[in-house]
């Protein structure tokens, strides 16, 4: 290649810039130096472009790598020679070749891009920010290099570039952010440590405001934040922090919707740093931005729900931050009629879908399905009219809740359910789940024998403290009155028996029934007779709590024609036990009076009779025999003597040959139905139910 083909050059610079040796090419850069300061001194544009060609294409573009070496010294002295003020107008024509040098094969290339990169950048200061991503791209990739020595080389450029952006107001941000952004996303722990600490100096710059672009590193910062590396996760976590206090400090600058589901996404991770920053930071969120967030609030539940049944040491600030959120999200939903704005914020049916989700899915932890279960009590008590909408949605989810393992879940899942079908709703297609939870109970029950055994009586107890009592029985005993599986029916009876006789929830509706004075009492003991036919034990308690003692005799006499099997002595046993108890204290002393021991005291010795001689026939026996014989002679005697005539009561007015009669024909359909069904066990034609046999 001839002279004046390098030319301002000359042959001797040439020969020099393409030297392996270092000493060469620096003799040779001072020459360009001498030479570009006196073009510089002559405004001599034309020779100065025409040098940054030669040297840009010719040498930075070689196929030589000493030649490629030597144009980047001599691009490095041309913008010594330059100097300041006339750098800027060749910014360009100066880093682009340095900067294509950046990705060279050869170590010594980049470590001398680099070293040439500093010196341009040191006289350029301000005026290479039009090609600052540029410069950032490359020294990001840098920042991974195999090379020590390029690394360190580097690092001094980096921290050159870094001192221009905090001390210029001319920093375009704006264009950086999406650079930044897609460079975030790197999983070399070197290039994560380097964008950690730009965004840490940009961050300290007091007139640039990152905050306002959260949105658009967050998710980066999340996932560097999830590197393994020690170093790098703690450097992040103080990006976090810095961030956070900024976050507090000036929340009108903050774009909390834009972030939201950023939190959402990283609170679900594995990570314990990473998923308590987030869930902090969503906490923060909905403090300081409150119904901003409202239509945000399935997603947010997604995230909290799961970690409100964390144990253990090491999660327990994650459960207790998700806990606040839960219990500040509470505070946004609120029933005040102003409030027409946070309603409309709200997407029911995301809730509703989430809420039942964590219902309906296997494993989930109590605490979570009893603050899913709070959240839907929540819901309704605050915004019944639009909860209405969502009732077909939630009542099947519910009914299965009920056999959940848990009795605390069981137990919120009725205070929901108690809400939910409360008569004091006005609107008239709300009360007609009053009874079609009752039916739809009573189906459970009968599909899950273990379920009515083991939670039955808790459930039945439950909704009376939640809604009225004499409703639920008087609800049950009108379905109970049409089963048509008898043996199901009778054990039902039977628990509801028991609770009526025994409950403390039940004491008003057993005042009720005591005294059949008033008409509401003999309505509810009508309501109640037919369907307490089904059990033979339950129908005789049911006339001695009512003090029905007549009717009583002739029920025990009856009992003749009952098979006794084990089952029903149990039952007889446990009658017994109710008699000696304090709620039948006023029977007790009944035996006393003698105008009606006569039918009480028969009543009682034909339970004796029938039971085996066992310790509760001695304990009815001692209790007969306790009955002073003056009352036992003074009853009989007055049976002799013309009887007083009483006043008609209501209870008169009941035709108990007709309730009698329903009572024998109900137990004769009891014998029918078991004798079909031990034919059917014999010739195996249907599947049986656990209440069949």
């Amino acid at each position: 290649m001839s002279e004046k083909d390098y030319a301002p050059l000359s042959a001797a610079c040439v020969k020099s810039l393409n030297d392996k040796l270092y000493e060469k090419r620096k003799a040779a850069a001072l020459e360009i130096e001498k030479m570009v300061k006196e073009f510089a001194a002559h405004n001599n544009a034309v020779q100065i472009k025409r040098l940054l060609k030669v040297l840009g294409q010719d040498f930075a573009n070689s196929q030589n790598p000493h030649a490629r070496k030597g144009g980047l010294i001599g691009l490095a002295a041309m913008a010594v020679g330059l100097g300041t003020p006339h750098t800027a107008k060749y910014t360009e024509e100066l880093i682009h070749p340095i900067l294509a040098c950046f990705s060279d094969a050869d170590s010594r290339v980049r470590y001398y891009a680099c070293e040439s990169l500093y010196n341009v950048v040191k006289v350029a200061r301000g005026a290479i920010l039009p090609h600052f991503n540029d410069i950032f791209g490359v020294l990001s990739k840098l920042a991974c290099d195999t090379e020590q020595s390029v690394k360190n080389a580097t690092e001094l450029l980096d921290r050159l570039m870094k001192d221009i952006v905090t001390e210029s107001n001319d920093f375009n941000l704006v264009e950086f952010i999406p650079v930044l952004r897609e460079r975030m996303y790197t999983k070399n722990p070197f290039a994560r440590q380097f964008i950690l600490s730009w965004i840490t100096v940009l961050d300290a710059v007091p007139d640039i405001d990152l905050v306002v672009f959260l949105p658009d590193v967050l998710d980066g910062l999340f996932k560097i934040l999830e590197d393994p590396t020690p170093e790098i996760k703690k450097s992040a976590d103080v990006v976090f922090t810095n961030f956070f206090r900024s976050i507090k400090s000036n929340p009108s600058r903050v774009d909390f919707a834009g972030m939201i589901n950023i939190l959402i996404l990283h609170a679900q991770s594995s990570d314990e740093l990473l998923q308590l920053t987030a869930i902090t930071w969503m906490d923060e969120f909905v403090r300081l931005s409150g119904q901003l967030l409202l239509p945000y609030i399935s997603g947010i539940f997604t995230a909290i729900l799961p970690c409100l049944s964390y144990e253990g040491d090491t999660r327990k600030t994650i459960r207790d931050t998700a806990a606040h959120v839960n219990v500040s999200l509470f505070k946004l939903i609120i029933s005040k009629k102003e409030e027409t704005s946070m309603s409309d914020s709200l997407d029911l049916s995301s809730i509703i879908e989430v809420l039942t989700k964590h219902l309906t899915m296997q494993q989930v932890p109590v605490q979570t399905k009893v603050a899913v279960l709070k959240w839907i009590y929540h819901l309704l008590t605050n915004l019944p009219d639009k909860m209405h909408l969502h009732i077909e949605e939630l009542f099947p989810v519910l009914m299965r809740v009920l056999s959940d393992n848990s009795e605390e879940v069981v137990q919120q899942t009725l205070v929901v359910m108690a809400e939910l079908i409360s008569s004091k709703h006005t609107n008239t297609a709300q009360n007609k789940y009053f009874t079609k939870f009752m039916v739809n109970l009573l189906r459970l029950f009968a599909s899950d024998r273990h379920l009515l055994e083991e939670r039955g009586a808790f459930i039945i107890r439950e909704l009376c403290v939640l809604l009225n009592p004499e409703q639920i029985f008087k609800v049950l005993a009108d379905i109970l009155k049409e089963e048509q599986n008898y043996r199901f029916a009778g054990i039902m009876v039977q628990t509801l028996n028991t609770i009526l006789l025994t409950s403390s929830e039940l004491f008003e509706l057993r005042n009720t029934l005591k005294d059949l004075s008033t008409e509401k009492s003999v309505e509810v003991f009508l309501g109640l007779y037919k369907p307490w036919c089904h059990n033979p034990v339950a129908i005789l308690a049911l006339c001695l709590l009512t003090q029905n003692y007549s009717h009583a005799c002739d029920v025990v006499k009856y009992f003749g024609n009952i098979e006794v099997t084990v089952e029903f002595l149990v039952e007889i046993d446990k009658l017994v036990q109710l008699i000696e108890s304090p709620i039948f204290t006023y029977l007790r002393l009944e035996l006393l009076e003698r105008q009606r021991n006569e039918a009480l005291v028969h009543t009682l010795y034909g339970i004796l009779m029938i039971l085996p001689q066992s310790e509760i026939y001695s304990v009815l026996l001692r209790r007969l025999n306790a009955i002073p014989p003056h009352a036992l002679s003074s009853s009989m005697s007055d049976t002799k003597k013309t009887p007083t005539k009483k006043l008609p009561t209501l209870r008169d007015q009941i035709n108990f040959k007709e309730l009698f009669d329903y009572f024998v024909s109900t137990q004769e359909k009891h014998k029918e139905q078991k004798q079909k069904q031990r034919q059917a066990l014999l010739t195996d034609t249907k599947e049986l139910t656990n209440f069949d046999i």
